[in-house]
């Protein structure tokens, strides 16, 4: 396993917001993401700055466009030498397949991770998009397209990641958000996890935003989530 599993999003609008955050992170600890707010107000200059930081940058861009269009935007992002990008497994497999192929032909190959449904989103929402399926039939269905198609992983619910292992083996990267030490307040995820009860469902990195970013001392949350995630580790 990679030196850390815990992921901290960078929410933020102002990248000196985002930087002062950064600064009181150590990359040892964690790797830190960015997506569609920080990245449409700073782009790539902030990815290569907390690069050239030492962190690993997860360039959550959800990426959902024609394959010719989405697999050049995985190539740009291969270049700016992020550790992890995404895209929507329901663009469908020609799209991933051809992402995966573009990534491929770079020298620095980041993991390519499909995204399955929002944890933000329930069964009710899904109806409304005409769904009829459950929100776990619908996670595997795109889990499943998106392993075919080569990638490395999904962004799933913690409460899927059984279901998703014990499909899709042990190599099959399980990047979870939602999760929400003990005593957090839930926000606005529907379908969360402690770090704990994340790890030994079989979750190989956690997304995990407000109790670090909004901590007096983010570091020792930090190391006491890697405490947590540790014991599990053992448990399991």
């Amino acid at each position: 396993m990679d030196h850390s599993r815990i992921i901290v999003p960078l929410d933020y609008s102002e990248p000196k917001l985002a930087l002062e955050l950064v600064e009181k992170l150590q990359p040892a600890l964690c790797r830190v993401k960015v997506g569609k707010e920080l990245f449409t107000k700073a782009g790539p200059v902030m990815v290569e700055k907390l690069i050239s930081k030492g962190f690993d940058v997860f360039l959550d861009l959800k990426y959902h466009d024609i394959p010719t269009t989405v697999a050049k935007a995985c190539a740009v992002a291969a270049d700016l030498g992020v550790w992890m990008v995404n895209v929507h497994a329901s663009g469908g497999s020609e799209m991933m397949s051809l992402a995966r192929e573009e990534i491929e032909k770079k020298s620095h190959h980041p993991l390519l991770i499909g995204v399955t449904i929002l944890t933000s989103m329930n069964e009710e929402a899904l109806r409304e998009l005409g769904y009829q399926c459950s929100v776990e039939e619908q996670v595997m269905r795109l889990a499943q397209l998106a392993s075919d198609a080569g990638l490395d992983g999904v962004v799933c619910s913690a409460q899927e990641v059984k279901m998703l292992r014990d499909n899709l083996g042990k190599e099959f990267k399980l990047v979870t958000p939602g999760i929400r030490p003990a005593g957090s307040d839930n926000n606005d995820q529907e379908r969360v996890m402690t770090p704990g009860q994340a790890i030994n469902a079989g979750s190989d990195y956690l997304v995990i935003g407000r109790p670090i970013t909004q901590a007096v001392d983010p570091v020792q949350v930090l190391k006491n989530i890697e405490e947590e995630i540790c014991a599990a580790s053992m448990a399991v």
